[in-house]
């Protein structure tokens, strides 16, 4: 669980600290007190780009001719707490920096300590937006169960991208070099597929075994990019050249797959279905990753807003799944009301211009 947090130069937050946290704890003010910055700052104690996906530079308070920082430490059983600390520099404000109990460590260590998952209101575009925020949707959702995901993807992008240049270029490309370059899009990419299978796989064995009602149960299906297996991608990586150069990209690989969601009583693809439906098959695909990413490391669930668009018998629901998840879990909203049944057994912060104050 984590606990003594900090904030500093975080967007709209100068000096913020947050202790005594709880399983269940609330960040409650109006829209624009900075509310989901705390969150943002809490998802920048993962590995990966936190939960706006900001360049470093937009979440320096404005003014600030110093880097942020953000700290938090976290407990784990009976173990001495772990102090987590992410920061950047004035000196190269475009390098996020990790610290591990005061020794320099890489982001994607982060993820050994902590499984971090979160839904927020820009995700509700998420079944009829572009594939390829589902593929981010489940990198995420890999890399909390998986810390080495990450390495594997950002390989594969760099190989893809190199690729691309090639191909791209006047010149035609040495074929050795393309060689190369394809045996290690086929080597991560293949890593990589492997992830995000393992976890669709895991996440509709999980969602089968939640309650149908009150929240819509997706059936997942993953769907790769055009080559199923290293052997396969690796084939059509070679025989897709002349294609390929023409398009002046890559047509066939990993980045190419797809997240197929399916409303499973109504057997309408979630992008078809309503919004409420949309949003409650979301809830239930994170309560399941939640509950997946408290087992063996220490999970935290950030929701934002998520309770007022539900009703009462729908928020009755998510806050006893939340319970038997395991994770600790911070929510926002613009008022109490909405929290009234566990307010008694949670942490309640008071948001305002920046600053939290304990309620």
């Amino acid at each position: 669980m984590l606990d003594r947090i900090s904030l500093a130069r975080f967007r709209n937050h100068e000096a913020t600290e947050l202790s005594e946290t709880s399983r269940f704890n609330l960040l409650v003010g109006e829209n624009g007190a900075g509310k989901t910055n705390v969150l943002e700052a809490l998802s920048l104690l993962a590995p990966g780009r936190g939960l706006r996906r900001a360049a470093l530079s937009e979440v320096v308070q404005n003014g600030s001719q110093n880097g942020f920082g953000v700290g938090a430490s976290l407990s784990a059983g009976n173990d001495d707490p772990v102090r987590l600390a992410t920061y950047s520099e004035s000196a190269t404000p475009g390098r996020r920096k990790v610290r591990i109990n005061g020794a320099d460590a890489t982001a994607t260590a982060l993820g050994e300590w902590l499984a971090m998952t979160w839904l927020t209101p820009a995700m509700d575009g998420l079944f009829t937006g572009p594939a390829a925020d589902r593929r981010r949707f489940i990198d995420r959702m890999a890399l909390a169960l998986d810390p080495a995901h990450a390495q594997h993807a950002a390989r594969y992008e760099a190989a893809l991208r190199e690729r691309n240049r090639l191909l791209a270029d006047d010149r035609a490309p040495e074929s050795a070099w393309l060689d190369a370059i394809e045996a290690q899009m086929v080597e991560h990419g293949g890593r990589l597929v492997a992830g995000r299978a393992a976890l669709v796989d895991t996440l509709a064995a999980r969602i089968a075994h939640m309650p149908s009602e009150p929240f819509a149960r997706p059936a997942l299906t993953y769907v790769p990019g055009g080559a199923d297996g290293p052997e396969a991608l690796s084939q059509a990586l070679f025989d897709g050249r002349q294609r390929d150069r023409a398009a002046q990209r890559t047509l066939v690989g990993p980045h190419r797959d797809e997240l197929e969601v399916i409303h499973a009583a109504k057997r309408v693809p979630a992008a078809q279905s309503s919004t409420g439906e949309q949003k409650a098959m979301l809830v239930a695909i994170t309560l399941a990753h939640a509950a997946l990413a408290a087992q063996g490391r220490a999970g935290v669930l950030l929701l934002d807003e998520v309770a007022a668009h539900l009703d009462p018998v729908r928020r009755a629901a998510l806050f006893d799944q939340l319970d038997a998840s395991g994770a600790q879990v911070w929510m926002t909203g613009t008022e109490l009301a909405p929290f009234e049944s566990i307010a008694g057994k949670a942490a309640v912060w008071r948001v305002s211009g920046g600053k939290a104050e304990r309620a």
